[in-house]
């Protein structure tokens, strides 16, 4: 199978076919991201999307899942999308589950019928990373999104029924804005009602934007104890219920993983019991992307 660059998957595909409909990102301008860079967008041929699919149709016969890349792969017109999830259903008949990274423009492409469509043929979960609730701080990032274009978009993929995973970003407000980034995205998620959150830490890159105005002193990069009460805050305001919370990657400091509201009081209490240093926190050498 050809994969080319750096291959970026959500933990929970780690058993997926990872088939490479896109190289890049469409979007490839936020300023805390360096996953695609030096990478210039484009979908995949027909040709070499369909080589792929026959290698796995040979030797990938028992897997049940497939995860399709790049940064945006929804991005595509809707007639390829549906050609290449008819496909699939076709040429790997074990494949149960469809999921995918998704940006909020290429959600609000779709119109109802379309994702819709999609979820009869097979897309199960999408990713959105959203990153922050503040207008302000989704301006400084140049996420091209606001609060109102991001809940559009989430909401629009929980109606269609198809499970939401969001990403939202510990750190990227900076110390001065740390409190208000955590309110807003509790607001933006609990509007959006998704069925998973994932909290990551900022770990800024030499090949971005933020990470050389941080590298400069031009930004901060908030310490432990100010991510921790962020974190706090997130959780203390989220009032969604029957959502997965977890803050387990391995940028994070502290490994948190519970189903709110049940788990909430318990999560809560875990990272109290950080600020006050009653848990060892994760060392940065062993923090990673």
């Amino acid at each position: 199978m050809h994969h080319e660059g750096i291959l970026i998957r959500p933990p929970s595909e780690a058993h997926s076919i990872i088939l490479q409909i896109t190289v890049g990102c469409s979007h490839n301008k936020c300023t805390f991201c360096g996953a695609y860079k030096d990478v210039r967008f484009r979908i995949k041929s027909k040709r070499e999307i369909e080589r792929d699919i026959a290698f796995a149709s040979v030797h990938c016969k028992r897997h049940q899942k497939v995860f399709l890349a790049d940064g945006d792969a929804l991005i595509l017109p809707q007639n390829k999308l549906e050609s290449l999830f008819i496909t699939i259903k076709q040429r790997l008949p074990r494949v149960r589950r469809i999921s995918l990274y998704a940006n909020g423009r290429a959600i609000r492409s779709k119109t109802d019928r379309d994702l819709g469509r999609l979820k009869q043929l097979g897309l199960d979960r999408v990713y959105l990373g959203i990153e922050t609730g503040d207008d302000a701080i989704l301006s400084a990032i140049c996420k091209a999104e606001t609060f109102a274009s991001l809940a559009t978009a989430g909401k629009r993929v929980v109606n269609a029924g198809i499970f939401l995973s969001t990403t939202v970003l510990l750190g990227i407000a900076g110390t001065k804005g740390s409190i208000s980034h955590a309110h807003q995205t509790a607001k933006l998620l609990n509007t959006i009602e998704p069925n998973q959150i994932a909290a990551l830490t900022l770990m800024p890159l030499a090949n971005t934007q933020l990470g050389q105005e941080i590298s400069r002193g031009i930004a901060d990069l908030p310490g432990p104890q100010t991510i921790l009460k962020e974190l706090r805050e997130l959780v203390l305001h989220l009032d969604c219920d029957r959502v997965q919370f977890m803050a387990n990657h391995a940028s994070n400091y502290l490994p948190i993983s519970g189903r709110l509201q049940r788990d909430k009081e318990a999560i809560l209490s875990r990272i109290d019991n950080a600020i006050a240093r009653g848990i060892e926190l994760k060392p940065d050498r062993m923090r990673t992307l």
